[in-house]
C-alpha cells in the first residue's frame, strides 16, 4: 500500500460504528480508482492538499477541508501538488481496518514516505479487498 495508516479508533472502540485512521500520503501517491461498497469514507485534510476524484467529478481539497466519499461510488485521491500531504480519514461503519491490515505490511520506519506498490503486490492488495467489499474497476 502507498501509505501509512495510523488509526487512532478501530471498530472495537465503537461497537463497529466507525474507525478513525491518520494518513500521510507520500507526493502523487494513493490508491487507484476504486468503490467501497460497506463503508463510507471522510476525509479531513490536516496538511496540504489532497486531489479527489468522486464519480467522475474531480476536485483539490486543501487543508482545512472535509470530503465525504460515499460507499458505491468510484472514487481516488493522492496527495495533490507533487507535495505530501496529511488527513484524519473516518470509515462509517467500522471494519476497513481490517482490510488495511491484511492488505497492509507494517511500517518499519515510520518516518519513511512509501512509494507505490509494484504490480505483484498491487494485484496481491486487489484480491484481499473483494474480501472487504472494495472493488477495484478495471481500468
Amino acid at each position: 500500500m502507498s501509505d501509512l495508516f495510523t488509526f487512532k479508533v478501530v471498530g472495537e472502540d465503537t461497537n463497529g460504528a466507525f474507525s478513525l485512521a491518520e494518513v500521510p500520503a507520500g507526493a502523487e501517491f494513493g490508491p487507484p480508482p476504486h468503490i467501497h461498497h460497506r463503508e463510507d469514507e471522510s476525509f479531513y485534510v490536516l496538511e496540504g492538499a489532497f486531489e479527489f476524484s468522486i464519480g467522475g467529478r474531480a476536485f483539490t481539497a486543501g487543508a482545512g477541508s472535509f470530503v465525504y466519499l460515499p460507499k458505491g461510488l468510484v472514487h481516488m485521491h493522492r496527495a495533490a501538488g507533487g507535495a505530501s500531504a496529511k488527513a484524519v480519514v473516518m470509515y462509517t461503519p467500522a471494519g476497513v481496518e481490517r482490510f488495511i491490515e491484511e492488505a497492509g505490511r507494517a511500517a518499519t520506519d515510520v518516518s519513511a514516505t512509501p512509494g507505490p506498490p509494484e504490480l505483484p503486490e498491487l494485484e496481491r492488495i486487489v484480491a484481499v479487498a473483494q474480501k472487504y467489499g472494495i472493488e477495484v474497476p478495471p481500468a
